[in-house]
């Protein structure tokens, strides 16, 4: 194994990061394209997204313990690869199945989120880990709005098979930038015990750093979930105008993350978490007591949301320093966990969100959804505190 060696520019890490988060959701407009053209049943395409989602989860937890084992560098290269041939073989499917196959291949490419968090966690510490976890999270946050936008434009000039092209040809392209630019960051350990998973399995304040980022995000979920369809059945917004309320929560996470980097340094990691959360909660606990007053308007209602994003924005580069920092040898494996745990808790919320809510759409309904699980992340950040300092100083928490 390489020995460490000078980190990768962030911009090589947010490129990594947003590839693997926009590579969900920029073939959502084509689906029905790809069902026509090969002859498919709409549900068995539609697979493409949630069977992905479901072998994403998968490989999370397989490719951290993994990166830090055998290290960063060689699994982040092997993953690029993996991905820019699965693409390729997207493009040239034939039918169905061999489009679903060489697609849940694809999800190979989430090993970049998950490499990106420990090559940062690798080379840096505390507050600057979570100040450039923060410029991160912005990416991972603008990459979904325009991720659709691009598939779109795709599909209409050259055809969907385009799309996962240009899969390929990013690939390619990040494979080239990580062999030049990212080197093996992981550290030898001195200490056997320091690289065993059941260490950090171990830990309950991992768990507490876990659960507040699955939790926060759960919120984001279930507003996914659930505003579109308030915003039509409850409010009236048109197509034209509903982007830009369900919008308005990514734009509350990217100005969050943004103050979360202007923060690092003045206060501490663990305090900037704390504060995102309670600023979620008092921002849903308005929402609600607005809404039982009678006050029920589209910029009212959606304003009380943007806190779900300004919070979560504050909170997760926070909680996933933290996470990696209970056992720092085990990077890989906290982000990959975490990062697990956060889509399957999400995708029970979203399924919950949709039944709690396909009989009578109730705005207050939703709000306290989302203040329920932003409240639950509320208390697991406190017990991550409290964890924290409750171990000796010097030691692993």
């Amino acid at each position: 194994m390489r020995q460490a060696s000078a980190p990768p520019a962030l911009t090589t890490l947010i490129l990594i990061t947003a590839t693997s988060v926009v590579t969900l959701n920029m073939i959502v407009p084509s689906l029905t394209n790809i069902a026509r053209d090969l002859d498919a049943d709409y549900a068995l395409v539609s697979l493409a997204l949630g069977g992905y989602l479901a072998v994403t989860a998968a490989v999370q937890l397989s490719v951290g313990p993994l990166a830090d084992r055998i290290g960063r560098r060689p699994v982040l290269l092997v993953a690029l690869a993996v991905f820019t041939l699965a693409s390729l073989g997207c493009a040239m499917a034939q039918n169905v199945w061999m489009l679903l196959a060489f697609r849940m291949l694809q999800a190979a490419v989430v090993s970049g989120y998950v490499l990106s968090l420990a090559i940062v966690r690798d080379t840096n510490e505390g507050s600057d880990a979570a100040r450039l976890l923060g410029r991160i999270s912005m990416a991972m946050a603008l990459a979904p709005m325009l991720g659709p936008m691009l598939g779109s434009v795709l599909d209409a000039a050259f055809g969907w098979r385009m799309i996962f092209v240009l899969y390929a040809v990013a690939g390619a392209g990040l494979l080239c930038l990580a062999w030049a630019d990212v080197g093996e960051t992981i550290r030898p350990s001195a200490k056997p015990g320091e690289r065993r998973l059941s260490t950090l399995l171990s830990k309950p304040v991992f768990w507490s750093y876990a659960l507040c980022t699955a939790f926060s995000t759960g919120a984001f979920y279930i507003f996914l979930a659930g505003a579109p369809l308030i915003a039509t059945a409850v409010f009236g917004i048109g197509t034209a105008e509903l982007g830009m309320f369900v919008g308005s929560i990514t734009a509350g996470f990217i100005a969050g993350a943004w103050l979360a980097g202007r923060l690092a340094g003045r206060y501490s990691s663990a305090t900037i978490m704390l504060m995102g959360r309670i600023f979620a909660c008092l921002g849903l606990a308005a929402g609600l007591i607005l809404v039982a007053m009678g006050e029920l308007s589209p910029l009212l209602y959606f304003g009380s949301t943007i806190f779900v994003g300004l919070g979560n924005g504050m909170t997760m580069p926070n909680s996933n320093a933290g996470a990696m920092s209970v056992q720092p040898r085990l990077a890989g494996s906290a982000a990959g966990i975490t990062g697990a745990l956060t889509v399957l808790g999400g995708a029970l919320l979203t399924t919950g969100t949709g039944l709690a809510l396909s009989g009578q759409p109730s705005p207050m309904l939703l709000l306290g959804l989302m203040l329920l699980a932003s409240f639950m992340g509320l208390l697991a950040a406190v017990a991550a505190i409290r964890l924290s300092k409750s171990v000796p100083s010097g030691q692993p928490a």
